[in-house]
């Protein structure tokens, strides 16, 4: 199964429209992850359109209309992999000590919230934090992530930087 991690959309303050490199990945996946921070519902309509199973959360940005359409955590088994997904971990120091003991049943974390991205493992707990493909704040690019799961496993996590927007 081929998931597609993203985080920090923020249309349409960051953004006019989501990057084209996103959108053609988003197609491809078969399950889509959305880490919060949509700022606007057209964002959520889009990705439910397009994706053949979509997951996600409610972030710091978003407002009334998307808290009453997403939860704050939610959580997905998919191939034997038990995902959880929150938009704000707390500080990087001690991230995964403090998520290891909040979601002691998950073996992936996705989550958001700072557009950095982040690929660490504490015990059994991974920390996947795909950035923002459309605000690199401080970072070198944006960005979103992909990788694989079957039968309980993890692949081939990938990190894709994306283009400057003009």
């Amino acid at each position: 199964m081929r998931l597609l991690l993203t985080s920090d959309t923020h249309l349409p303050t960051r953004a006019r429209s989501l990057p084209e490199a996103l959108l053609a990945a988003v197609d491809e996946a078969d399950a889509v992850i959305h880490a919060g921070d949509w700022v606007d519902e057209a964002t959520l309509d889009l990705l439910e359109s397009r994706s053949r199973r979509l997951i996600g959360v409610y972030g710091n940005n978003d407002g009334p209309g998307l808290r009453r359409r997403l939860p704050e955590v939610a959580y997905a088994e998919l191939e034997g992999v038990h995902f959880g997904v929150v938009h704000e971990t707390g500080a990087s120091a001690g991230r995964e000590r403090r998520c290891a003991a909040r979601f002691p049943e998950v073996d992936v974390l996705v989550f958001g919230h700072s557009h950095i991205p982040w690929d660490t493992t504490a015990e059994r707990l991974r920390l996947l934090n795909p950035g923002s493909p459309t605000d690199r704040r401080r970072q070198p690019f944006c960005s979103f992530m992909t990788l694989t799961v079957a039968d309980g496993q993890v692949y081939d996590v990938t990190l894709h930087p994306l283009p400057p927007r003009h």
